[in-house]
C-alpha cells in the first residue's frame, strides 16, 4: 500500500482524491488545504484522514510515500522540490511548473533522487489519444498535415493564469504524446476583456519540421463549450468531439494525393472521399487510468509518457507561445505586456 497525500482541495483536489480512494494501490492519508469550507469538506469524506493548513507541513509527514500537488500553479515548483528533497514520490497538476529552469530543476532532483516524477497530462490516458497514436504510428492517416483544436468555454476565469496556461498544456501534451516532435516556430496572439492581466482568448499556431501545423483556439470568452479535435491526414483525416458522448471519434476514409511540385502549377489534388466510421470508445476515467500508472511507475520504474522530462517540454512550449503573446502585447501598448502569464 502506497500512502498518498494531497496538496489542495480546490476545484481538482476532491477529484484527484476520489480517485487515489478508489484505486487499491494507494491510501490517502492526509489532505492540505488552509481554507475552512475545504477541510469541512474533507471531514465529511468520513475516513481517518490527516489534515494539515500547509502543504510543506504535510510533506513532512515521515509517514508519506507520495504527493500529489493540486495547489496554484506558482506553487507548483516549491511543493514538489521540497517533496522530492523528503524522499515522496511526486504527482504535479498540470503545467508542471511555471519556468523552463524549475521545471529542468524538478526533473534533474527526480533523477538524482531515484523517485518517480509524473504530470497530470490527463488527456493522454483518453481512450481517444490512445487510439490516434495507434493510427499515426500504424500509418493509417499517412503523412500528417494538420493538427486543429477547439477548446472554449464560457468562464472559469482563473485568478492566477491565463486561458494559456490553463488550456494549452492539454493540446501541448497530446500533440508531444502523438507526434514526439517538437515544433520549431510557436506563433501566439491574444486578448484580455475581463482581467487586464491576464489573456482570456489566445490563439496558437506551432510549425513542425514534418511540415505538420498545429492551431490552437483556447477561449474562455465563448457562450458555449467545446472540446474538439481535428487531425488531417494523406489517408485518413480523424475529428475528436470530446461532447459527443455518442459518436466521440470520427474516422473519415478521406484524403488529398499531393503531387510533386514540378506539377503543382498544372494538376490539382486529387481528392479521395470514403466511408466515415465511430469506433466505440470504452467509457473509463483517463484520471483513474493515470493514477493506476503512477502507482506502476512507483513500483516497477517503468518509463512514463507524463514524466518530468514531458513536462518539461510541454512547460518549454508554454514559454515560447508566452514569449511570442507578449510581444503581441507590447505592439498593442497593453498594460499586460510584462505580466500575462499571472
Amino acid at each position: 500500500m502506497i500512502n498518498v497525500g494531497v496538496c489542495g482541495y480546490g476545484y481538482w483536489g476532491p477529484i484527484v482524491t476520489r480517485n487515489f480512494i478508489a484505486n487499491p494501490d494507494f491510501e490517502v492519508v492526509a489532505i492540505a488545504d488552509p481554507r475552512a469550507d475545504c477541510q469541512a469538506k474533507i471531514r465529511q469524506l468520513g475516513k481517518p484522514i490527516r489534515i494539515y493548513d500547509d502543504g510543506r507541513a504535510l510533506i513532512q509527514d515521515a509517514n508519506i510515500d507520495a504527493v500529489a500537488i493540486v495547489t496554484p500553479i506558482s506553487t507548483h515548483y516549491e511543493l514538489a522540490a521540497h517533496a522530492l528533497r523528503k524522499g515522496k514520490h511526486v504527482l504535479v497538476e498540470k503545467p508542471l511548473s511555471v519556468t523552463v529552469a524549475e521545471a529542468q530543476d524538478l526533473v534533474a532532483l527526480a533523477q538524482r533522487s531515484d523517485l518517480t516524477l509524473l504530470v497530470d497530462h490527463v488527456y493522454v490516458f483518453h481512450e481517444v489519444v490512445r487510439r490516434l497514436k495507434e493510427l499515426k504510428e500504424s500509418g493509417a492517416l499517412g503523412v500528417v498535415s494538420y493538427y486543429d483544436s477547439l477548446r472554449v468555454n464560457l468562464g472559469l476565469f482563473q485568478p492566477d493564469m491565463s486561458v494559456l496556461w490553463d488550456l494549452a498544456p492539454h493540446d501541448f501534451s497530446i500533440m508531444d504524446y502523438i507526434f514526439e516532435e517538437q515544433p520549431y516556430v510557436v506563433e501566439a496572439t491574444g486578448y484580455c476583456h475581463v482581467n487586464m492581466h491576464l489573456p482570456d482568448i489566445v490563439y496558437i499556431t506551432a510549425h513542425y519540421a514534418s511540415r505538420m501545423i498545429a492551431h490552437l483556439n483556447l477561449s474562455w470568452m465563448s457562450p458555449v463549450k467545446a472540446r474538439r479535435i481535428a487531425v488531417g491526414g494523406s489517408k485518413q483525416m480523424v475529428v475528436w468531439d470530446d461532447l459527443n458522448y455518442d459518436e466521440r471519434l470520427k474516422v473519415y476514409n478521406s484524403g488529398i494525393d499531393f503531387r510533386p511540385n514540378d506539377k503543382k502549377s498544372t494538376i490539382i489534388p486529387g481528392y479521395r472521399i470514403g466511408d466515415i466510421y465511430s469506433p466505440r470508445v470504452p467509457a473509463q476515467e483517463p484520471l483513474a487510468l493515470l493514477v493506476e500508472h503512477f502507482a506502476t511507475v512507483i513500483r516497477t520504474k517503468e518509463a512514463s509518457p507524463v514524466d518530468g522530462r514531458a513536462g518539461l517540454r510541454v512547460v518549454k512550449l508554454l514559454e515560447q507561445a508566452q514569449t511570442a503573446l507578449a510581444a503581441t502585447f507590447d505592439m498593442l501598448d497593453q498594460p499586460a505586456s510584462s505580466r500575462v502569464r499571472g
